[in-house]
């Protein structure tokens, strides 16, 4: 027989009580987290958002009180009413904080009952992640969901109030949008009156912050919720929420001061001190040092070793000498076996037109001299993991050029790629073995935490990367496409290159990257129309395709448009990182799957015939 709560309050939760608690008279709300009967003696682990208490009913003293703790099951909802007691020396639980008391509870209540359910949220880990978000409310009662969604309000709330201490005003933008192209496809949303036409979820705020520029607000931000329909993986998600921002009249320098503001408070209030201001590198030496627009600084990066080699070496080696040659080094690797190298192979990209040497034993016999230089250049030690990458003399890969002197090519651009990636990809094959990931799972688990603030220097290496490419060639088309979206600034000496160099202009672009994970990515904006035109025909838009497609925004520009710029930042991401979980799924409170369908309410679903005729809808699904 259930029980009703009447007018019973609950005085303490059930992480809460310590020794200095002792003989006060308490009641605790919450769920039957484990049952142990001991006959006389029937011992509840309550358990809410904030802990677990521990709660015994005897039967000598409360009869009544056991007889419905015989009846409780793990899940089931529960009122204990009773006093705090000290626990024995010898029983003490020193791995709960709650472990030097227990509650001698008289009187039990039973709120609610509950199925046996699929997985025990007192479980510290469940294999099956489908179960888990199949059932999810049970997943989100664990307590490893429940500290992941306490750091990622703690983090929400530093950023608002960080950035209202610095003049942000925070401003909604609208979920039901005209579709603009912004690289992934958009969610559509058919307009019932308005026969034939579609609403788009925004993929991002980007015109309508711009458009708030435009109107005088001088600083936006917004905890944004975002729209992609995109093939998904472990760090993306079809909905996601970023923390956008635009300013007026900026210099590059000033937003990045604001973004490591709140990103260090954002530390701070979880309890990890991050030093400001973070290091900058161009994107052109980004992707000479680490092969990658996102590096990870926790590694060593590439080292340009091609001065080892004489240019004959090169010809023998089929090397193309007017490609990089680098050398990536994994530290404590050891030395590989032959089928470990083998296993390594798929993880080398091919088609950058690049090749890789893995076996420097073999080289060394042919080349003694080179291998030499080749490991001081690259300052290896001994059982380190040494690979060289280079441009493949026999595959050329078709890719465009630029003719300013110290810009990377794209063929260069490849070469480093190849390199960078099998970096990446060898890095966490062998991270058991290098170990430069396990500081910051020491400071993610670190105990201080919970009472200090920990140094997260050498866990969290934060980079901004600056002046990215602004067009990317189309080898299919043959035309040059927007890197980013299309209302981003070039440099302004880069201008007259436009149309007669396109691979040399450089964009007023940034990201900011941490620990090999993209953290956000922002530029400073167009504000003229007339250099919004330009960049409109050097992509090869007419002017009557960038009317249909930004009308409205073209036409915003023309009533004094302040210069702007901003960045936006993917708030799930970096609580995943402050986690220490692997996957958005663990710090998105209702996700979807790679397939994205939500397992819980079994969405997306087909709708009745008759909501699809008042959209002026009908499907065809091919067979």
């Amino acid at each position: 027989m259930l029980d009703f709560l009447g007018t019973l309050q609950r005085t303490h939760t059930c992480g809460e009580l310590r020794a200095e608690d002792a003989g006060k008279s308490v009641v605790l709300l919450g769920w039957v987290n484990r049952r142990r009967d001991h006959g006389n003696l029937i011992f509840l682990d309550l358990r809410d958002r904030y802990g677990i208490s521990q709660v015994v009913l005897d039967k000598d003293l409360s009869p009544a009180g056991h007889a419905k703790a015989e009846q409780a099951r793990p899940e089931y909802v529960v009122a204990a009413i009773g006093k705090v007691r000290l626990r024995g020396k010898d029983v003490i639980n020193p791995k709960m904080v709650t472990g030097e008391i227990e509650i001698v509870a008289d009187k039990v209540r039973i709120l609610n009952d509950a199925k046996v359910p699929p997985f025990s949220p007192a479980e510290d880990a469940i294999g099956n992640e489908e179960v888990r978000l199949k059932y999810r409310y049970l997943d989100l009662r664990r307590a490893e969901m429940q500290r992941n969604f306490e750091v990622r309000h703690k983090i929400a709330l530093a950023v608002r109030q960080y950035l209202s201490a610095q003049s942000f005003y925070e401003v909604e933008t609208p979920f039901m949008t005209r579709s603009t192209p912004e690289g992934a496809r958009d969610y559509l949303v058919p307009s019932r009156v308005h026969a034939g036409n579609f609403y788009a979820l925004p993929q991002s705020p980007q015109l309508f912050k711009q458009i708030l520029m435009i109107s005088g607000f001088d600083r936006y931000f917004q905890i944004a919720r975002c729209f992609r329909d995109e093939d998904l993986r472990a760090d993306r998600q079809p909905e996601f929420t970023q923390i956008d921002l635009e300013m007026t009249f900026p210099q590059q320098e000033t937003i990045f001061r604001v973004v490591e503001g709140f990103l260090a408070s954002s530390f701070a209030a979880v309890g990890i001190s991050l030093p400001v201001p973070f290091p900058q590198i161009t994107y052109d030496d980004a992707m000479r040092q680490f092969g990658i627009d996102k590096p990870d600084l926790r590694l060593p990066g590439l080292t340009d070793v091609k001065a080892a080699f004489a240019e004959s070496d090169l010809t023998t080696l089929a090397i193309d000498p007017a490609l990089p040659v680098v050398a990536l080094r994994i530290p404590k690797v050891g030395e590989l076996s032959r089928k470990e190298r083998d296993d390594n192979k798929p993880l080398f990209d091919t088609r950058k037109g690049a090749k890789y040497i893995d076996d420097l034993k073999r080289l060394e016999k042919s080349f003694p001299d080179a291998v030499v230089k080749l490991r001081e250049l690259a300052k290896a030690e001994e059982g380190d993991l040494l690979i060289i990458v280079a441009g493949d003399a026999a595959t050329h890969i078709n890719a465009s050029d630029t003719k300013v002197e110290g810009r990377l090519s794209e063929r260069e651009i490849a070469v480093y790629s190849a390199a960078g990636n099998f970096r990446v990809e060898l890095a966490k094959k062998y991270a058991d073995r290098h170990g430069a990931f396990a500081v910051t799972d020491a400071v993610v688990g670190a105990e201080e935490r919970n009472t200090g603030i920990v140094d997260g220097s050498a866990a969290f290496r934060p980079i901004w990367v600056t002046d990215f490419p602004m067009f990317e060639h189309d080898p299919e088309t043959g035309k040059w496409m927007p890197a980013h979206h299309p209302f981003t600034s070039p440099h302004e000496e880069d201008m007259d290159r436009l149309v007669s160099d396109p691979a040399s202009v450089r964009a007023r672009y940034y990201d900011l990257a941490m620990n090999g994970l993209e953290l956000g990515s922002g530029s400073i904006r167009i504000h003229r129309q007339d250099v919004q035109k330009q960049i409109f025909s050097a992509l090869g838009m007419s002017e009557e395709e960038a009317k249909e497609r930004f009308g409205f925004f073209l036409e915003a520009l023309q009533y004094g448009t302040p210069p702007h710029g901003g960045i936006a930042l993917g708030l799930d991401r970096l609580v995943m990182i402050l986690a220490g979980a692997t996957s958005l799924r663990e710090v998105i409170a209702f996700p979807k799957t790679a397939k994205a369908i939500d397992l819980m309410v079994d969405a997306p679903t087909p709708v009745s015939d008759v909501q699809l005729k008042e959209l002026h809808i009908r499907t065809a699904l091919k067979s």
